[in-house]
């Protein structure tokens, strides 16, 4: 076989794979927003949950998606980009290093539904704080951790190591050359790998189901971490196998087709400026 039929076979091969892809994503978009687009509506999305009578909406569930994302992102950004920094600038190849990229890699493999359990079993049970918004967004950045920590170490050696001597030699500090050089320089990877985190912390429910609980505050919105915070994906599930309401199966579409435009805008809004940012920082290439 020459090597322009290989090639040929090849760009084939991987036009085929991404068009399967595209297809696979097209068909998930079609069924889904198929059937729940024509649930939406602004009481839906606004409302408050009925237990028995039809109607209900998703507006505290909606709410708390946002808010327990929000706080395991506030625990989970500064411990996981500073053990990136460590790992990558820091940290001597020795044993315990080896053991530490070692347990990241392990943790990271963990099924959700694992955490889920330890979650309930540290914060629910042991330290006494119940079903509640602060144990979901502990435990939900104890999910996010080992991803940003390998996405920050990746982010920062990707950067030239020119950058790095560069700032030395102009007689900067290491934490000088890394919060003004490396950090800035690997922003776009890192604004990508926060995307992605956040994107599965939207849609998870295995680990809210064990410590944010099964239901919402009566008050709506409710800022107190010490609250119940059933999420969208949560309620998702719950109207699905265990709701009684009449037009649980409606209210299933609805939340499926909703948290489903939910990542996807919550995706575009921040890959959008991340390319932008790239093309930027490389000269627009």
């Amino acid at each position: 076989m020459t090597s322009k039929m290989t090639d040929r076979i090849a760009t084939l091969y991987f036009w085929a794979t991404g068009a399967v892809i595209i297809l696979i994503l097209a068909w998930f978009l079609f069924r889904i927003l198929g059937d729940g687009l024509p649930m939406l509506s602004w009481n839906f999305i606004t409302g408050k949950p009925s237990e028995i009578m039809a109607g209900g909406g998703v507006g505290p569930q909606l709410f708390n998606s946002f808010y327990i994302l929000f706080l395991s992102l506030l625990i989970s950004l500064p411990i996981g980009i500073g053990a990136g920094v460590y790992l990558a600038i820091y940290a001597k190849k020795n044993r315990f290093t080896d053991i530490v990229r070692v347990s990241v890699e392990a943790l990271s493999s963990v099924p959700s539904i694992v955490f889920g359990l330890f979650g309930f079993l540290l914060f629910v049970n042991w330290m006494g704080l119940k079903f509640s918004i602060i144990g979901g967004a502990i435990t939900l950045s104890l999910l996010n951790l080992p991803v940003l920590v390998r996405v920050t170490e990746e982010a920062i050696k990707s950067v030239p190591e020119s950058y790095w001597e560069a700032s030395l030699a102009l007689g900067s500090t290491r934490w000088q050359a890394i919060r003004k050089v490396l950090l800035p320089a690997s922003l776009p990877s890192l604004i990508t790998g926060i995307t992605l985190v956040a994107g599965r912390a939207l849609g998870e429910s295995a680990i809210l189901i064990y410590t944010a609980g099964l239901s919402v505050s009566r008050f709506f919105p409710d800022l107190n971490p010490l609250s119940m915070g059933e999420t969208l994906s949560v309620h998702l599930w719950y109207v699905q196998s265990e709701a009684i309401v009449p037009d649980a199966k409606d209210i299933a579409k609805g939340s499926a087709a909703l948290l489903l435009i939910v990542v996807l805008v919550f995706n575009l809004l921040i890959g959008i400026p991340s390319r932008i940012l790239q093309k930027k920082l490389s000269g627009g290439k």
